[in-house]
């Protein structure tokens, strides 16, 4: 399987994984949500089914989990687990009423058969997927649905190409690929799709979002302050940018696989 980060010693991702706990706030308050199309989609193939049973797997600070409430999930059939005691505590706050467990991809909290859907949000590239592919399957009822989601900043734009330089980030469109996903025993074929996003921000905000991103969490102060100090000058210098508050381009990329057996 191709990691995300091919460039990166397994220190480093390591560290970059579990780097943000300790941004747990700016991340609630800076990081996109996910079109509405993109989790109807990841849904469809058990959307006939009532209730929808749904665990947001690595949920973070509940982003996905919110869309998930917006497009018809009962909150008592959804469940949310994360690794990170500051992720979740910040989920407790933004999505009260959700049922919220500490764990992680490779060893999931639920009984065997529990949901219909696990839906992974910017995460699944994290896993250890020879562990977590077959604990998903085994949480899933049969006939269940994987579905992963990646919001990715749409560097076909010059100027996100330009903001990606500058920041010396990889999460974008054309350079960033989640971890391959081949068919298995679990999920034996996965489908792909893209679709249109965007997050209104300001150049204060923008670098506060590239702030939550790993790359930047790994940082030490002084050049974390530094990178930042860059992304601020040049979006004020930039005629897209420059002018108060401006659309982010984003392409959320989805995948979705329905467990064998």
């Amino acid at each position: 399987m191709k990691d995300a980060f091919p460039d990166s010693d397994p220190a480093l991702v390591a560290r970059r994984a579990s780097s943000f706990g300790g941004s747990a706030a700016a991340y609630a308050r800076e990081r996109p949500d996910y079109p509405d199309a993109a989790v109807r989609w990841a849904l469809e193939p058990v959307a006939g089914r009532g209730p929808l049973r749904v665990l947001d797997l690595a949920a973070g600070t509940g982003k996905l989990t919110q869309v998930l409430l917006r497009n018809g999930v009962d909150a008592v059939d959804l469940m949310a687990v994360e690794p990170d005691a500051a992720m979740l505590d910040e989920l407790t706050r933004e999505v009260p009423g959700v049922r919220a467990l500490r764990g992680g991809a490779e060893a999931i909290p639920l009984p065997d058969g529990a949901v219909d859907a696990v839906l992974v949000g910017q995460a699944m590239h994290w896993f250890d997927l020879d562990r977590a592919l077959p604990e998903i399957h085994r949480v899933l009822s049969p006939g269940g649905v994987l579905a992963g989601l990646w919001n990715t900043d749409d560097d076909r734009v010059p100027w996100v190409a330009e903001l990606k330089r500058v920041s010396r980030s990889s999460v974008s469109y054309r350079r960033w690929q989640p971890k391959d996903l081949p068919g298995t025993r679990w999920f034996p074929l996965f489908e792909r799709a893209e679709f249109p996003h965007a997050q209104r921000r300001t150049a204060e905000s923008m670098a506060a979002t590239i702030g939550t991103h790993s790359h930047m969490l790994v940082l030490d102060e002084a050049e974390r302050a530094e990178v930042t100090e860059r992304i601020v000058e040049f979006l004020t210098a930039t005629p897209e940018t420059a002018e108060g508050e401006f659309d982010l381009p984003i392409v959320t990329l989805a995948a979705r696989a329905l467990r064998a057996g």
